[in-house]
């Protein structure tokens, strides 16, 4: 065996009473057992003596056995059941490392463990969705914070929900949450509302701000980050979240008409498939077809207020004349010319939209390369 398990070394660790001697052998029993030279005689020993250490009364035998054998294969499931139903300080290296232990042992631990084994379980690399589900429906804050902070764990669409409603008052949820790498569209535009819910009460209380002012103020950061969202979002996920706008009464006309005017055509589309409920590719074909027939159909029938037919039209004209060329700030340039041509129809256009289009054309002036202004065309 790699390292030497002698008869003498059996007979010892039975007879000799000090904790030390037992766990020093304990600890050369679990190399034995995380080797990858043993035969199948000389695994059966090394499990059968582990079996009677993991009974030992001194915590520190067992823990000794619990770090030596978090990695290895030959750990019999029993004794690793054993090893994790014990005190944390035994605990806690099987927990986080051992992969004998199965998904139902897992949930079992997460239901019923304390909260320092939730955390370590949450730490696990790999993480399915049954064991994220019990994570999020069971464990204890910090173990959530670790879970969402745990890049390679697999979390269902519906557990990010229940996630961040059950974790609702929890800025650490939350904040990992956001900090992930990916997360579903329709999760993220519900953290951004949640946010700018408690950034209108900040406002309103440390500013003494009136409520409609704190209001707009809060409406201007949450159309401007889900519009950063959606940017980066796939054609179902950008559907999903402007059909939860829709039916939460977000998917305003005033954020429709901005998302055209900066360049999120997506959005656009999506925004009026939705509200017109028709399927999305006949939402394109009517918005760009010719005649703009199919457009001015589509934006009756998504009940878009009769006064802004004119800019919208407009900003589908540019886009539709618009090629991209590949060069720098396509994005900037397109967006001077639509936002330019929306304006001279300022009476169709709500004052706070007007507003706020000339902000992004002033913008796009100011940053322009070597101070020269943009082309508008």
């Amino acid at each position: 065996m790699p390292v030497s398990l002698s008869s003498h070394d059996v007979a010892r660790l039975m007879a000799e009473p000090s904790p030390d001697v037992r766990a020093e052998l304990a600890g050369k029993v679990a190399n034995d057992l995380s080797g990858q030279t043993l035969t199948v005689k000389e695994v059966k020993l090394a499990q059968d003596v582990v079996r009677i250490l993991a009974r030992d009364v001194e915590e520190m035998v067992r823990a000794s056995l619990s770090r030596g054998l978090r990695h290895s294969p030959h750990l019999p499931r029993d004794v690793a059941r054993k090893l994790a139903a014990d005190v944390e300080y035994v605990a806690l290296p099987v927990l986080a490392d051992s992969l004998v232990l199965t998904d139902e042992d897992l949930v079992e631990i997460v239901r019923y463990g304390s909260s320092l084994k939730q955390e370590a379980v949450a730490s696990r690399p790999n993480l399915t969705e049954s064991v994220t589900d019990a994570l999020i429906d069971h464990a204890e804050e910090p173990a959530v914070v670790v879970l969402m902070g745990n890049a390679t764990a697999a979390i269902a669409e519906d557990g990010f929900t229940r996630a961040v409603t059950r974790f609702a008052d929890s800025p650490r949820v939350k904040q990992a949450m956001v900090e992930r790498e990916k997360l579903p569209a329709t999760v993220a535009e519900r953290l951004v509302t949640m946010v700018s819910k408690s950034l209108q009460a900040h406002l309103v209380k440390a500013h003494d701000l009136a409520p409609e002012t704190a209001a707009d103020i809060v409406l201007t950061s949450r159309e401007h980050a889900i519009l950063r969202l959606s940017l980066g979002a796939s054609d179902d996920d950008l559907r999903q979240m402007v059909a939860q706008m829709h039916r939460n009464g977000r998917l305003t006309p005033s954020l429709i008409l901005r998302a055209l005017c900066t360049g999120d055509i997506g959005f656009f589309e999506a925004a009026m498939a939705v509200k017109g409920d028709v399927p999305l590719v006949n939402a394109q074909v009517l918005i760009h077809e010719r005649s703009r027939k199919g457009l001015k159909a589509l934006f009756h029938k998504a009940a878009m207020p009769a006064g802004l037919y004119g800019a919208v039209r407009a900003a589908v004209d540019v886009v539709d004349e618009t090629s991209f060329d590949g060069e720098a700030r396509d994005l900037e340039r397109f967006r001077s010319r639509v936002i330019s041509r929306v304006l001279t129809l300022a009476d169709d256009v709500e004052q706070a939209d007007a507003d706020y289009l000339l902000g992004k054309l002033g913008d796009v002036l100011v940053h322009a390369p070597g101070g020269q202004m943009a082309s508008v065309r």
